[in-house]
């Protein structure tokens, strides 16, 4: 009988990347894949670190692991083990550490736990000698989107963020292997790509590949590649120029994903962005006037040390101001290690609460407001999964859900759908009939 393994992955697409690549590397060699809530010999729990919430929930499914199956071998990775490593090591019943290195000699660790019962530790101290070259080809995956690591690290050391500590300085992958994962992928069955790193918007700038452009037009070309979409992005890479390649290739989703983190200068300059926020606004505008259908969705903080209501009012005008198709709305989490956790000024956790829910409001309201705009359109639609019987869900290509009804099975198609009506933030259509 085959040996079974079951994946907990907490945190980025990154994490989701790196997750579906150390599967693959079980599945070859003969494991079965089980849902992380049924028995299996092996646990593997992919770490998050962002918060400090994301450090509870990852000791949690640590914790919960064994309580599935106690005989079985369990691998914690990750960020949270990179950063923290003494306090995975408290956990009695982890047998294989892994940090955000040596990812692909994951089933060699469990195998060497096996055959020896004495726990590996895997975790190297130093992260960022070279890009590790994970890949995935689909191997039992039945999905219709997969992502492509092209990139890792980041040299930005914003004043709140622990990543550059977990993963390093920045490192991209090369074009001819990007290119050569996406063709495997396409063959595969999977319609569309989603190009991810810690910080895309470095790619090529330690390799001298060129620019993340340059990858793209690479990518552009792979016969039968139907989308490619883009991971999260700095507003520094999004020029009027930028803008302009970006629209001129008919492959890429018209989604972007600008962080944000603040509204307000002072804010930011407290952050250690490298950006304020006419830089970010110009960046807004012009990707609109490159493609007057983009989606701008990003990331915006709340309660970071030392924000004043007069600071949190201007952040909140700002994103009023802008109009965004969504964002995803964060209280600020100290994170030892980092400079901001030793700012004064920090914001009780009940006045991030209250600046959280309002901000959230405001998304909402604006993510019905960009979904209204395109009831009567026609949009290609990539259907992704039957929801319930005859009514499919897919994304268009600036990423609103569409529910529409098919008497075929149509998961994975590309098709044209003209848009009838707005549910929030959720489009229903029909079906264009040829």
């Amino acid at each position: 009988m085959a040996k079974t393994v079951a994946f907990c992955t907490l945190g980025c697409k990154v994490n989701q990347y790196e997750s579906e690549a150390v599967l693959e590397q079980f599945l070859k060699k003969g494991y079965h894949a089980v849902d992380f809530s049924e028995t299996a010999d092996v646990y593997i729990i992919n770490t998050c670190t962002v918060t400090h919430l994301s450090d509870r929930k990852s000791r949690q499914m640590i914790r919960r692991a064994k309580q599935h199956n106690p005989h079985s071998v369990l691998v914690v990775m990750g960020c949270y083990v990179q950063t923290n490593p003494d306090a995975v090591l408290k956990i009695p019943d982890v047998d294989v550490l892994i940090g955000t290195a040596n990812r692909g000699k994951v089933p060699e660790a469990v195998e060497q736990f096996l055959a020896e019962q004495k726990r590996i530790d895997l975790v190297e101290e130093k992260v960022d000698a070279c890009f590790e070259a994970l890949s995935i080809d689909g191997t039992g995956q039945e999905h219709t989107r997969a992502y492509i690591k092209v990139q890792e690290g980041c040299n930005q050391f914003c004043s709140y963020c622990i990543i550059p500590y977990a993963r390093g300085r920045i490192r991209s992958r090369s074009i001819d292997s990007t290119v050569e994962e996406a063709k495997r992928l396409v063959a595969s069955g999977f319609c569309e790509l989603v190009v991810t790193g810690i910080h895309l918007a470095s790619w090529g700038k330690d390799s001298g590949e060129g620019t993340l452009v340059d990858l793209l037009e690479a990518l552009q070309k792979t016969e039968g590649l139907k989308r490619i979409r883009l991971g999260s992005l700095e507003p520094t890479l999004c020029t009027k120029d930028f803008a302009k390649k970006i629209a001129a290739l008919d492959k890429v989703c018209h989604h972007f994903h600008l962080s944000l983190q603040s509204g307000c200068d002072a804010t930011l300059q407290r952050m250690n962005r490298k950006y304020l926020t006419a830089g970010y606004m110009q960046a807004v505008q012009d990707l609109r006037e490159a493609m007057d259908d983009a989606a701008i969705t990003t990331d915006i903080m709340v309660g970071f040390p030392g924000e004043t209501e007069e600071e949190f009012a201007a952040s909140f005008a700002f994103m009023k101001a802008l109009h965004l198709a969504d964002a995803h709305v964060f209280k600020y989490s100290p994170r030892n290690g980092t400079v901001a956790a030793k700012m004064e000024g920090q914001i009780e956790p009940q006045v991030k609460e209250a600046r959280s829910r309002k901000m959230i409001a405001l998304t909402k309201a604006y993510q019905a407001e960009f979904a209204e705009k395109f009831v009567s359109a026609q949009m290609p639609v990539l259907i992704e999964q039957e929801v319930r019987p005859g009514v499919y869900e897919g994304k268009t290509g600036n990423y609103i859900t569409v529910l529409v009804e098919s008497k075929e099975n149509i998961c994975g198609h590309l098709v044209q759908v003209t848009m009838c009506s707005a549910e929030g933030a959720l489009l229903h259509g029909v079906i264009c009939r040829s």
